[in-house]
């Protein structure tokens, strides 16, 4: 029999050895080839859900970044040190996962992919769990602080430190787990699709931008709107969750080329080589520069596009599809290059680097068309958003891509798919990002302002440049003139263009670490703008928000509270009846301006009576022990400022209400907009007080709210005006319209608007909340 079968196979060429050492026929072969072929495209369809893994996973973690930022403003202040304690603290998460799930993929050197993508669906899981546990665990940090802080004994350093303290327990761990998921992919990729390693990185980066955008989008424009803050965080959840779910399902189908299952021959171990060191330090300055440019990009182009939350995500949107487009060039580039040709572009990469970052300040120069900055105080128009865009685009899109080229590919160069060394390259980049922001926001913008910050962040790109020009083995003379022809370029962006605050001659321009601040203007045209945004002018209305709620108070009062200082108009009108006066504002370099607003500005500054505290002011109400016979609030416009509600909603008027005497009284001003926000406005209001009142203004324009726990008392203009010592019915008249505090009064009291009228201007409007911001999120029901 083994003979027949032996001359069998010798007169049948068509055979092949089977692994058992027998022949298989022709038929036999064809199947065999059906099968293989159908493995390969069961692994090219398995890679392909890698791809889609990470543009959910890109999605939900610029979700969370959005959510997560705005829940610990709430919770802790909305302040410059807590926004860069909660970003540093998603980057350092970052860091830690990437370089430690490096480090776990050498040591578990030999296992294969399964082993790998179940490590995966863990981390997607617990990533999550963060949609359920971060609010609450912030939640629970604010008022183990308040249990604690013994009501302000704490300095603000200490309370920044304690801050910190709460917003790092609560994040950090799911920002490990994000930061994770890189190595662990590509740790799937090398052990089963080998051929795909060697720029597996950059796979899956192109993914994972462009689901951040999409996030980034999605949140703001979509999600937050419909849903509010704590049910986005679910649907971010519910993907985390499927897309760990998925991973499970696959695993079992994703097995290694290798048919004997060996995995120990695949090499997953190895420390970046001395020759990369260069490389990190790339890697590092593009992630700092980056990340500090944000900061100078949010100044340089808010005065064109207005302080909402959609000038914010249109920035972020645009820096990230560009970075995505980039990345997918840089991959339709190594392609088609040989490795032989693809020696790391130094001088080309540094250059076009830093011509590009340089392109913002001709997008903000204020000469170009469709004018300069303008005082908006009221929300900008669609128009104007759009024509803000296109400045956006320019100034932003191409420096982003370059970079969305150059990081992937320093990645995959340094790995060559090994996910120890990728994770410890992409940690670095991670470093850098956190040092970025502090950087630019806290030492460059305040001591150089936009342009110079901007040039010294960029200079250590022209260093590269100049470092990949002295290599002469490396060096041509094409180089050379590409970098002749970049550093024109720079030249002449640097020197030809201008700034936003060259459109108000004759100027007081401030910087400190939160915002560039501008007074300008002469007489009663006096101007406050805070990163060109004009958010307050010298009007009797400033005035009537102390003098009306003051005079309504059933005794003399003692003690008053003024939240925003602004030009300090009213800060000064509550000193006007001689009582102790507490203002608070956000901006440090607002109250040394008082003196070009009011000739006696510097004397109301060194008033006894006086204190001005820097601070946020819904902050400053929670840690406060003090009780206030007045609190007036006139929180900055427009009403659809980024952040604004959290002056506005039913959480701030209960912190308020806590600090007010029990017959004390609250005045909101409230300009005119949209009825679904003042009827959402009122409801917070009525919600936690339960007498409230309402007049127009003195000049026609918005609404004086009076709130209290105590019945208001109802009082003529003369029993009004008589209240008023004669220091402030002096102040009170300053202005006009009227020459006497009885007429000025009367103009307003006979303007009373049933309180009950406001809320039935829009009967389905919700009640205002920190979870669901009516007035910043409308980009849905302003749609045509």
């Amino acid at each position: 029999m083994n003979k027949k079968n032996g001359n069998q196979s010798q007169l049948d060429p068509h055979r092949k050895k089977t692994p058992g050492g027998l022949k298989a026929s022709p038929s036999q072969y064809a199947a065999d080839a059906t099968i293989g072929a159908s493995i390969v495209r069961t692994q090219t369809s398995s890679m392909t859900w890698f791809f889609v893994f990470f543009l959910f996973s890109g999605f939900c973690s610029l979700v969370y970044q959005v959510v997560w930022l705005r829940i610990a403003m709430a919770d802790f202040g909305v302040t410059t040190p807590l926004i860069s304690i909660v970003l540093s603290t998603f980057m350092a998460g970052l860091a830690v996962g990437s370089w430690g799930a490096g480090r776990l993929t050498s040591r578990l050197q030999g296992r294969g992919p399964s082993s790998f993508i179940r490590f995966y669906a863990t981390t997607e899981l617990l990533i999550g769990l963060s949609g359920i546990a971060v609010a609450p665990l912030l939640g629970w940090g604010h008022t183990l602080l308040s249990s604690i802080d013994g009501h302000a004994t704490w300095g603000s350093g200490s309370y920044y430190l304690a801050s910190a303290a709460c917003v790092t327990a609560a994040l950090i761990p799911f920002c490990i787990c994000m930061g994770a998921t890189f190595p662990l992919a590509m740790a799937v990729i090398r052990t089963a699709f080998p051929e795909a390693s060697p720029r597996s990185f950059s796979y899956l980066y192109v993914a994972n931008v462009l689901g951040a955008m999409a996030g980034a989008l999605g949140a703001a424009f979509v999600l937050i709107e419909i849903l509010g803050f704590h049910k986005t965080l679910f649907v971010a959840a519910g993907a985390n969750v499927a897309v760990a779910t998925a991973a499970l399902v696959i695993s079992g189908r994703i097995t290694a080329p290798s048919s004997d299952g060996n995995y120990s021959t695949i090499d997953v171990s190895g420390a970046v080589p001395r020759a990369s060191w260069l490389g990190l330090a790339f890697l590092f300055t593009t992630g700092l520069v980056s990340l500090a440019l944000e900061v100078v990009w949010t100044r340089q182009f808010v005065p064109f596009e207005g302080p909402v939350v959609y000038s914010f995500a249109t920035i972020l949107a645009v820096y990230l599809i560009s970075t995505a487009i980039g990345s997918r060039v840089y991959r339709y580039w190594a392609a088609r290059t040989t490795e032989s040709s693809a020696g790391f572009p130094w001088v080309a990469a540094a250059i076009l680097a830093g011509s590009t970052g340089l392109l913002a300040l001709l997008a903000a120069d204020p000469r170009l068309p469709e004018g300069g900055p303008v005082a908006i105080e009221t929300s900008p128009t669609l128009y104007g958003l759009l024509a803000g865009t296109v400045r956006v685009i320019l100034g932003i899109a191409p420096f982003s891509g370059v970079l969305g080229f150059l990081m992937p590919m320093m990645v995959d160069r340094m790995s060559s798919g090994n996910p120890d060394r990728a994770g410890v390259a992409y940690a670095v980049n991670a470093l850098g990002c956190i040092i970025g922001p502090v950087l630019s926001g806290f030492v460059l913008l305040p001591l150089f302002g936009e342009r110079w910050t901007t040039v010294l962040l960029l200079a250590p790109l022209f260093a590269f440049m100049l470092a990949g020009l002295l290599n002469r083995a490396a060096t041509s003379r094409n180089q050379w003139r590409l970098a002749a022809i970049g550093v024109v370029v720079a030249a002449f962006l640097v020197i030809f263009t201008e700034d936003f605050e060259t459109a108000f001659p004759h100027s007081i321009v401030l910087r400190d670490h939160t915002a560039t601040v501008i007074a300008s203007g002469k007489g009663m045209d006096k101007q406050l703008l805070v990163n060109g945004v004009g958010i307050t002018n010298l009007t009797p209305i400033t005035k009537m928000m102390v003098h009306l709620p003051l005079a309504f108070l059933d005794r003399f009062p003692k003690k008053g509270l003024v939240l925003c200082l602004g030009m300090g108009t009213s800060f000064r009108s509550m000193l006007s009846w001689g009582i102790p006066t507490t203002v608070v504002e956000l901006v440090p370099s607002i109250p040394s301006l008082l003196g070009f607003f009011h000739q006696d500005g510097e004397a109301v500054a060194r008033n006894p009576l006086g204190r001005i505290i820097v601070d946020d002011a819904r902050r400053f109400l929670d840690r406060s022990a003090e009780t206030y016979d007045v609190i007036v609030i006139d929180p900055p416009p427009p009403v659809e400022a980024a952040a604004s509600s959290l002056l506005y909603s039913s959480e701030f008027y209960e912190c308020a209400r806590k600090r007010l005497a029990p017959d004390g009284i609250l005045q909101q001003w409230l300009p005119y907009g949209e009825k679904v926000v003042m009827s959402a406005v009122v409801r917070a209001l009525t919600k936690r007080f339960p007498y409230v009142r309402a007049f127009i203004s003195v000049e026609g324009y918005g609404l004086h709210f009076l709130a209290s726990a105590s019945p208001i008392p109802s009082r003529t203009a003369a029993e009004l005006a008589a209240r008023l010592p004669e220091t402030a019915r002096h102040d009170l008249i300053e202005w006009g319209p009227e020459t006497s505090a009885t007429m000025q009064l009367m103009r307003v009291i006979l303007t009373e608007i049933p309180i009950q009228l406001v809320i039935n201007s829009y009967p389905n409007a919700p009640v205002l909340t920190d979870d669901r911001p009516v007035n910043e999120y409308y980009f849905l029901r302003r749609l045509p």
